[in-house]
């Protein structure tokens, strides 16, 4: 088993051969930690990361098998002997309506971006429960937050049940020494929104102008134009893993901060003006 130095830390990064979990890995690997980086293929994390390193473990995996999943963190607990790091960032975009999806296409989406992290968690939670010491980050969305888009159901969906599970999990993991934090990221310059990546229902129905004007846009307007800087998005996180007190709620981008306080402003609002209406279906005492 591989000695390690007290300050170091080992990182296991989801879906790290792309995006902002290859600048995340790339980051920490400049800081001294040690990388356990997972991605579909052998062949892509070797494009991304280039030969061999001692820091960095690559691991093909297959996220939505569990017994792949297990594989892989027991794998890299033999080589590194811990694991403090959790990062469940691997996740895809799926474009459609309510309406149009099919069972097929929802069910596959929650499978990469809900039961896959669901998967992660499942088998490092017990290393970090033994340790009493760790940090889970799930990279949602700021659509995890605020979900007004038309079109976007199913990806919306799934980024609000991996923040709702992030609140879940770090009320059971405070009194184990475990912290768990959710990333918003906003709009992030990364590979998202290409053709080769985004996934467009089979189905769709002319009615739904809203949601094919959004599609357009984001194929045609937004992609390789987000504002957001995956390395910046991954300097942030670094900052919260070595925070002392770090965020349950993590937003990325000036985008994400102003999506969220509107959605929290409209939430006020509905609040207060069915303040009444709501109380009153409380039993009168």
């Amino acid at each position: 088993m591989a000695q390690r130095a007290k300050t170091e830390n080992v990182w296991f990064i989801t879906g790290a051969a792309r995006g902002i979990g290859l600048s995340l890995a790339r980051q920490a690997l400049a800081q001294g930690d040690r990388v356990a980086a997972t991605s579909r293929t052998l062949a892509s994390l070797d494009r991304a990361f280039g030969g061999d390193n001692p820091k960095l473990l690559k691991l093909e995996v297959d996220l939505t098998a569990e017994t792949s999943v297990q594989t892989a963190i027991e794998k890299t607990i033999t080589v590194y002997g811990r694991i403090d790091r959790v990062v469940n960032n691997a996740g895809y975009g799926q474009q459609g309506t309510v309406e149009a999806l099919t069972d097929a296409e929802l069910r596959r989406n929650f499978e990469v971006n809900v039961f896959a992290p669901l998967h992660v968690l499942r088998y490092a939670l017990p290393h970090l429960r033994q340790q009493r010491s760790g940090h889970i980050f799930n990279v949602a969305s700021i659509v995890g937050f605020q979900g007004g888009y038309a079109g976007w159901g199913s990806y919306v969906s799934s980024k609000f049940a991996l923040a709702g599970l992030t609140e879940s999990l770090a009320a059971e993991v405070a009194e184990l020494g475990i912290n768990a934090t959710v990333v918003y990221p906003g709009p992030v310059r990364t590979g998202f929104l290409s053709k080769d990546s985004l996934v467009v229902a089979q189905h769709s129905i002319a009615d739904y102008t809203e949601a094919q004007a959004s599609l357009e846009l984001h194929l045609n307007g937004l992609d390789g134009k987000q504002a957001g800087d995956p390395e910046k998005v991954a300097i942030l996180i670094l900052q919260a893993a070595a925070a002392s007190a770090p965020p349950l709620h993590l937003f990325a981008g000036k985008i994400a901060n102003e999506l969220a306080g509107q959605k929290m402003q409209a939430v006020g609002k509905d609040l207060e003006l069915w303040r009444d209406a709501s109380e009153a279906t409380d039993f009168s005492n």
